[in-house]
């Protein structure tokens, strides 16, 4: 690496100082420091070092950004346990995983309410965004699109509405679009399992998933969830 290389030179020329220091150095041995420092450009040195430490720095930050996005993105919750999470973040989180996905399609517009921390399965939640924003991106054409979510409180629940300006859904396949399997994409494409994982989540949250949607209008999920946990039978 250039860092690398220029440690190496800085080295260099510290050793040659270092003879050139010594009592019995020899004329050739003090005029052999003009010449590494020439050789190495020790003023180039120390103008573009600083700027590859900050560019280093730079890039550390955003690897540490990348990781904590995939931890609150995969936040351990295999026992199932219900906690209270900010929804915000999760699509935060979200959104910066799926960047590769989404950034060359569509423009992502963030119009979020005031939300309380809700009692919920985030990891779970989280999949769920995803499925919803990878789709949404998929659904632009030729034309770059914009993914509008919304969030709000309506009583003791919240939504949350990921909108799209895309292609739009068929009313056919409106009716089958939770169905596990059922996909619009080509052979090898897709499981068909997103949108039925999706339903599935919520339906365990006591919550409910729609769509509103027409060819040409872009689609619009609508996600409404209690803020408290609902226990059902079995638990």
């Amino acid at each position: 690496s250039a860092m690398g290389s220029y440690v190496e030179d800085i080295f260099r020329l510290l050793d040659g100082c270092e003879v050139a220091c010594a009592p019995d150095a020899t004329p050739e041995q003090r005029a052999n420091v003009s010449r590494l420092r020439a050789e190495i450009d020790l003023d180039f040195l120390k103008e573009d070092i600083p700027n590859l430490m900050r560019e280093s720095l730079e890039g550390i930050t955003r690897v540490k950004k990348i990781v904590q996005d995939l931890k609150d993105f995969s936040h351990a919750d295999t026992n199932l346990e219900w906690q209270w999470a900010d929804l915000h973040k999760g699509i935060e989180s979200t959104i910066n995983i799926v960047a590769s996905e989404v950034k060359y399609k569509a423009d992502v517009v963030r119009e979020f309410g005031t939300l309380p921390t809700i009692e919920c399965l985030p990891t779970q939640l989280n999949q769920v965004f995803m499925n919803l924003l990878v789709n949404a991106a998929h659904a632009m054409g030729d034309a770059r699109g914009t993914i509008t979510i919304r969030t709000g409180t309506e009583g003791e629940s919240v939504w949350l509405e990921f909108s799209d300006n895309g292609s739009g859904i068929p009313p056919e396949v409106q009716a089958r679009i939770f169905d596990p399997f059922f996909t619009t994409k080509p052979i090898g494409k897709g499981t068909g399992l997103g949108l039925s994982l999706a339903y599935g989540i919520i339906q365990k949250h006591k919550g409910t998933i729609t769509l509103d949607s027409a060819p040409g209008r872009g689609t619009t999920f609508r996600i409404v969830l209690p803020i408290a946990h609902i226990p059902s039978e079995s638990e």
